[in-house]
């Protein structure tokens, strides 16, 4: 939309009151217009000057359809608006979203329904989907704006909350805080010992951060041993705790090792099916199918949960934990999306709600990350905060994080551009260990080959600031071009996780020629997600790296092509390809996805929350990951432990939080 100055704009705003019928073609929007029967009267700079008729709608506003759209988490998010005569919204069509299903598309269709309901644009966020929530109120608010309806109007506009005021007062033997893997886990496996649980959920979705996961690691399952791959528990126990600097609670590893493997059938009796898979010599399960998760959890809650008369209240966040005088807690206050306050008073509190990732402040101030939260937008740390203001103890390993994956910052954006596969090529060069990589300064900082092993891929990188560089010459996107992968000598198939390349597995090969490789690697530095430069300085200065730090490094690194022999990070001669002699060369940003706080309670073997002596605090739970801390020491090193550990922790601690419950 171009803009006015303020003398054009009051002359408009007069021109609009005396001269109306000829004002249709004194605006337009090039971004984003309304369908083509429908152009706008005036542009939104004039909105706000502009008179009004006797019911109170702008002489600038015209009745229609408007299209808009506005960034999302995941992507964009398209809407078709419609409003009548008197500036009502009476439609709102997604016309496309990416959103994660169950989350963020459930966030869109509460606002959109909101939005018409009330008739404003003063609408709270969705717990969980802050960003798909702030997405659609822009989009729909863009689409106003082209009406030359009244934007201040909608946005002043507040609909009291029905329950604001009111109070409902509950009680239970076991109270879950989280509906996640560990809270649904924790509460069936509660009421299953004859508790009676309510669980309560911030969201509208069961599943939690498992509704995105892909496997988890249940050692020596029924499965994994009848399959012929069983794990020398005590070896394990053992490397587990030397490898984290013995900095963590053996008693609880080895809980996790020896008893995981009930889980697998525990989750299979109750519905909820894992599939064992020899992954490189590891017991993993894959989860179910991502569509019937939520699903089967929800059976699982309802066959235990509802049928033993307790309820699973979703959309209600928990706010405080309610203590007696001696210090044990006695229940939670919560609010419901309504505005109705709830106290739920119960003998056994189970903490599941997630952790602390989506908050970057906590997280940079406990650990110095500054890369992308691949998990969920709720798990801010209220759970933890309401914990440690009941008197639970911060672990003195308290900071460490779930760094599992390599992320290119270009995806997204490509993918709006062309195919799955070609968006994603960027993405899969982060992947391989053949090609250089460099730290913001234009220092290389490891052997690549580290980009084999996401959990190591991940830290070496976090360790070097909020993103690195993928440097890719022009001789080596040629052999891209002409063999694919296979060009610049690519051990193996990027290991990234099977969701990054399901929409284009049947390209997903090695020698699969990559067309438009140039083209796609300029549309992302258009884009701003990497950078190019004919020569080395030019991408270092391009990139904001030192010249001189850049180029002894490209220099010792093209000598070690040559030689075979890298003295600085000892990378084997198979993956030390050369890069040629001449520009352009590219730098891809690459960042670290994290996708989950690890720890910040601290917890026994039957998951109670200790204080700062150490001494459990009565009728306070933790499960899931954040009880985890007591695993490892600075930082998750696992794999498919997370998931893993969720259902166990919930599936053992829910029978804890029950026995501490029947027996008061």
């Amino acid at each position: 939309m171009r803009k006015q100055t303020q003398n054009k704009i009051s002359i408009l705003a007069v021109c609009l009151i005396m001269v109306l019928s000829l004002l249709s073609g004194c605006s337009g929007k090039d971004s984003a217009g309304p369908a083509a029967s429908e152009q706008p009267s005036a542009p939104p700079e004039a909105t706000q000057q502009a008179a009004t008729d006797s019911s109170g709608v702008p002489a600038s506003f015209k009745a229609g359809t408007y299209q808009a759209e506005a960034e999302g988490k995941d992507g964009t998010i398209q809407v078709e608006v419609t409003l009548d005569e008197k500036q009502k919204i009476t439609d709102i069509q997604v016309v496309s979203q990416t959103e994660t299903a169950g989350i963020g598309d459930a966030a869109i269709q509460t606002i959109k329904e909101q939005i018409i309901a009330g008739q404003t644009l003063a609408i709270d966020a969705v717990s969980g989907a802050s960003e798909s929530s702030a997405a659609i109120l822009s989009a729909v608010e863009d689409a106003v704006k082209q009406s030359g309806g009244d934007v201040a109007g909608f946005k002043s506009r507040e609909v009291a909350k029905a329950g604001e005021g009111k109070t409902e007062q509950l009680s239970a033997d076991v109270i879950v805080v989280g509906a996640g893997a560990s809270g649904v886990s924790s509460a069936v496996s509660a009421a299953d010992k004859g508790a009676k649980v309510i669980i309560i959920e911030k969201t509208a979705t069961i599943g939690g951060a498992s509704n995105l996961s892909w496997a988890g690691k249940f050692y020596n399952s029924s499965a994994a041993v009848s399959s012929g791959l069983k794990v020398n528990v005590e070896k394990e126990i053992s490397d587990w705790i030397v490898n984290n600097h013995w900095r963590v609670d053996a008693a609880a590893i080895r809980q996790y090792v020896t008893k995981s493997g009930a889980t697998y059938d525990w989750l299979n009796q109750k519905g909820y099916k894992t599939t064992f898979i020899n992954f490189a010599g590891e017991q993993l399960h894959m989860l179910p199918a991502y569509d019937t998760r939520q699903t089967a959890l929800k059976a699982m809650l309802a066959e235990s949960v509802e049928k033993g008369g307790g309820q699973v209240i979703t959309e209600t966040t928990a706010k405080k934990l309610m203590t007696d005088s001696s210090g044990a807690v006695t229940g939670v206050v919560a609010e419901k999306a309504d505005g109705t306050t709830l106290e739920i008073s119960g003998k056994s509190i189970i903490m599941a709600t997630g952790g602390y990732a989506a908050n970057k402040e906590m997280v940079k101030e406990a650990f110095g990350f500054e890369g992308v939260n691949g998990g969920l937008g709720q798990n801010i740390g209220e759970g933890l905060k309401m914990s440690w203001d009941a008197g639970a103890k911060v672990p003195d390993n308290f900071g460490g994080q779930m760094l599992h994956q390599t992320l290119a910052r270009a995806t997204d954006k490509l993918k709006a551009e062309y195919q799955p596969f070609e968006a994603s090529y960027p993405l899969m060069l982060t992947y391989l260990p053949t090609l250089m990589n460099v730290g913001s300064s234009g220092a290389r900082f490891r052997d690549e080959a580290a980009t084999l092993t996401a959990v190591a891929a991940a830290n070496t990188s976090a360790f070097n600031g909020a993103y690195h560089l993928v440097i890719v010459s022009q001789s080596q996107i040629d052999a891209l071009k002409a063999k694919g992968m296979s060009g610049i000598q690519a051990p193996g198939l990027p290991g990234m996780p099977p969701e990054f390349y399901a929409s284009f597995a049947e390209q997903f090969k090695l020698d699969n020629p990559w067309k438009n490789a140039d083209k796609v690697l300029d549309s992302m530095v258009k884009n701003g997600d990497g950078y190019k430069g004919s020569t080395l300085e030019e991408l270092a200065n391009n990139a904001g790296m030192d010249a001189a730090v850049f180029a002894d490094a490209f220099g010792k690194y093209q000598e070690a092509t040559r030689t075979g022999i890298d003295t600085e990070f000892g990378k084997a001669k198979d993956y030390l390809v050369p890069m040629g002699e001449s520009g352009p060369y590219y730098a891809i940003i690459a960042e670290i996805n994290n996708l989950g706080s690890v720890g910040g309670l601290l917890v026994n073997t039957k998951f109670q929350v200790l204080n700062e002596k150490r001494v459990p605090i009565q009728g306070l739970y933790a499960v899931g990951l954040e009880s985890e801390g007591v695993l490892f020491n600075d930082t998750y090193v696992g794999n498919g432990v997370g998931i893993g550990y969720s259902f166990t922790s919930g599936r053992l601690g829910g029978e804890a939080a029950a026995s501490g419950a029947l027996q008061k």
